[in-house]
């Protein structure tokens, strides 16, 4: 047909033309929504570059750059600007553990200490499926770390080893990037190569993700962008960190926007791996209670509209990057972005309603209060808190940093606002074990949201204190 005569061709193209022109329009019109929604935004946020892909039922709705890849260059974003991961890495290194337990070298239940013979006794009873769903109880090393020290695979075992545990494995679940850099190490170790080769060749090649790769000071690296962080209102580069961080299997990646999508294709189609590998990165995690949590490996299993929404997303070095699937709309939307302060989730979110209003995050409203003990408790914690006179023992499970860096934060935040009117109920979650609560707070005409996650003898896992989103 593509060499037929002029007017079977003329005829062919009019008639396709006649078929499709309804279609055409509307998906013209919502990708120039899409459009205007984004630039809008990076205005907003003050986002140096990024880049965003939306897929709807398979088809490609926007691929585009938006801003610099580089500022001292003048280069813009495009399709094929290399981004740092950031945490979306973690969906990788579980492809590669499990191309791993296909192969026959790893079970999902075996004690780490097979893999690791000089860990803890205490870990005997850590698998690598604890590892895998952040059930383990192994400290985060996040903040722990000598960013400027170079480590060998060895060391950072040595370093994870001397992290107390926060919980017995399976009791809770606790985000540990540290439970990742082992899952890297073990593959290094099981497959005898290093692991973003097993991705390279089990991942990338076969999804065709044509310039994904591991991170590398030294490699001239095509299409690579810069990571931006904002001082105040001026823009500089990101923190200089090791080589040796950014070769771990918590998150050190590049990819484009081209990488993203192929690599949303493969998991639309579940190739790659057997389906029965999929089902397990797709379950959420089972604590020893019976409660789920909603994480499988590498990806959180949320819901929206009633209708499950997947999705990761991440941060390091000045990048921030999200990968999300409404599934029951079979809309993917990727954002990789360039600045430390880009909200990622932002623009998912703004883009998800604009194709269907329906996937909009429900607003806060007020609910029906049927704990009213547990709301003066909570707002007697909240005064504390203000006061600078938190109990300590109050919490449990709580990451260092919480204790440590964030009560300081709110404390300041409380006594700049000012007096709290009472807490409004608006929205009450069983989250694993967790009772968490959701109260909105005046503080004069500025209304704020206060969140506390409760285990089930009451004491403080998680708190925070923050603007009501608009």
């Amino acid at each position: 047909m593509r060499r037929g005569s002029r007017s079977i061709s003329a005829f062919v193209v009019v008639l396709v033309g006649l078929l499709a022109a309804g279609p055409a329009v509307a998906q013209g019109s919502l990708r120039e929504r899409i459009d205007a929604f984004v630039r809008a935004e990076q205005k907003r946020q003050g986002v140096v570059g990024l880049a965003v892909g939306v897929v709807q039922h398979g088809r490609v709705v926007l691929a585009k750059g938006y801003g610099s890849a580089n500022l001292e260059h003048r280069v813009p974003v495009g399709t094929d600007t290399l981004f740092q991961s950031g945490s979306v890495g973690k969906m990788f290194t579980t492809m590669a553990v499990m191309a791993q337990v296909e192969a026959g070298r790893i079970s999902l239940s075996d004690s780490i200490t097979k893999y690791f013979p000089d860990a803890p006794a205490s870990w005997a009873p850590i698998t690598v499926r604890h590892l895998l769903n952040h059930t383990s109880g192994i400290q985060d090393l996040e903040g722990q770390l000598d960013e400027r020290k170079d480590y060998t695979d060895e060391e950072f075992a040595r370093f994870i080893y001397a992290l107390p545990l926060d919980f017995p494995a399976g009791v809770r679940w606790s985000y540990s990037n540290s439970g990742y850099v082992l899952l890297g190490l073990l593959v290094n170790r099981v497959a005898g190569t290093p692991y973003g080769e097993v991705l390279a060749t089990k991942v990338f090649k076969p999804a065709g993700m044509k310039t994904a790769r591991g991170i590398s000071e030294a490699d001239v690296i095509p299409n690579r962008s810069s990571g931006y962080r904002l001082v105040g209102s001026e823009v500089k580069h990101q923190t200089w960190v090791s080589q040796s961080l950014n070769t771990t299997g918590d998150g050190s990646l590049y990819f484009s926007l081209k990488d993203m999508l192929a690599w949303d294709a493969a998991v639309q189609q579940r190739s790659l791996l057997s389906e029965e590998s999929w089902r397990e990165i797709l379950s959420p995690a089972r604590l020893n209670s019976g409660a789920t949590q909603p994480y499988g490996f590498g990806w959180q299993l949320l819901e929206r509209n009633g209708k499950p929404l997947h999705q990761h997303g991440g941060a390091w070095q000045g990048f921030r990057t999200v990968y999300s699937r409404f599934l029951g709309d079979s809309l993917s939307i990727i954002v990789l972005a360039n600045t430390n302060r880009a909200s990622p989730a932002r623009f998912v979110e703004g883009i998800a309603a604009i194709v269907n209003p329906a996937l909009a995050v429900p607003k806060l409203g007020p609910i029906e209060d049927g704990e009213p003990q547990v709301t003066a408790q909570l707002t007697e914690l909240l005064e504390d808190v203000r006061m600078g006179t938190v109990d300590r023992t109050r919490f449990a499970y709580a990451p260092k940093w919480l204790v440590d860096e964030a009560l300081p934060h709110f404390r300041e935040l409380l006594e700049r606002l000012g007096a709290a009117g009472p807490l409004v109920l608006a929205q009450r979650e069983v989250v694993g074990d967790d009772r968490v609560y959701t109260y909105l707070v005046r503080f004069g005409a500025d209304t704020h949201v206060y969140r506390v996650a409760l285990i089930p003898d009451g004491r403080v896992t998680v708190l925070s204190v923050s603007e009501r989103p608009n």
